[in-house]
């Protein structure tokens, strides 16, 4: 039923956020096959967002018993993803896996290191640059620059993707790696991501995109905003005369999940991170 209804384009499917507060609101989670920008200031959590998520879907998919504590009682335990598949063009598997190490409990690191299966495509996003293959995990002992891919950056994330098991959890960390790319222009990556927009109804899943916010000019962002389905805005809110700062989220775009939100009236979402939760809701601002 599931293959059907994604070939006769019922998205009726709701793949878990990992955020039980969210996920209740809207439903189960956000609509399976869709393409969501993660975007915001550095440090509001969007990396935060994608670990808790693949954190507790990842946990669930191997103890379902624990589904309900972990999901909530609107879960769909049968969209949860088969396969959870971290790309990157900068990072290294090691440095995610530290950061993971060093911001949660033991528990999320155990699950994520034998879940998260990681793309490196670091070798090609340096492939131009006077970055040695050393530096990137690729130096084969040959010359400075040898063993370089054929392939670029863009050309390999596509082959990859195309290649990826399908009712996978997807995150690409991050576009802000790619917009900052001399070698790379804004129009090919907007060609990309409409391309991945319309191929990922028929992958199932869902795909997460992070994206700092203002690292490039309001017209290509929304260029960007245009080819995704959803946008998941984080932000951090000052305290007039206070030192304190509070992690806000709130959707900027989403057709399947904005009429749930005006419903109840709900403009933003304060969150919080733990060690032992991850991203959580802490409670809901209205209008």
């Amino acid at each position: 039923m599931r293959q059907q209804d994604v070939q006769m384009g019922y998205y009726n499917r709701r793949v878990p956020t990992g955020v039980p507060d969210l996920d209740a609101i809207v439903k189960g989670g956000l609509p399976e096959g869709s393409v969501v920008l993660l975007l915001g200031e550095i440090g509001s959590g969007q990396h935060e967002f994608v670990y808790t998520s693949a954190y507790a879907l990842a946990t669930v998919r191997e103890k379902p018993f624990l589904a309900e504590s972990l999901l909530g009682s609107f879960c769909d335990i049968d969209a949860i993803p088969d396969n959870i598949c971290y790309v990157t063009f900068s990072r290294s598997r090691h440095d995610i896996m530290r950061e993971i190490a060093t911001s949660f409990n033991k528990h999320f690191h155990d699950i994520l290191s034998k879940k998260l299966r990681f793309k490196d495509l670091s070798s090609h996003y340096y492939k131009k640059s006077l970055v040695p293959p050393s530096w990137t995990g690729e130096d084969n002992g040959g010359s400075l620059f040898s063993g370089t891919p054929k392939e670029n950056v863009l050309e390999a994330l596509i082959n990859y993707l195309d290649q990826a098991p399908k009712q996978s959890m997807i995150i690409i960390d991050s576009l802000t790696d790619l917009v900052v790319n001399e070698n790379i222009e804004i129009s090919d990556l907007v060609s990309i991501l409409r391309g991945i927009q319309r191929a990922s109804k028929h992958w199932g899943g869902i795909v997460y995109i992070i994206l700092t916010q203002d690292i490039m000019d309001k017209q290509n962002q929304q260029k960007v905003v245009d080819s995704v389905d959803g946008v998941l805005h984080f932000e951090w809110s000052h305290f007039h005369k206070s030192s304190k700062r509070l992690r806000y989220m709130y959707v900027e775009k989403f057709m399947n999940v904005l009429p749930y939100l005006d419903e109840r009236k709900l403009a933003r979402f304060p969150t919080m991170v733990s060690a032992n939760r991850g991203m959580t809701v802490v409670n809901m601002d209205r209008y």
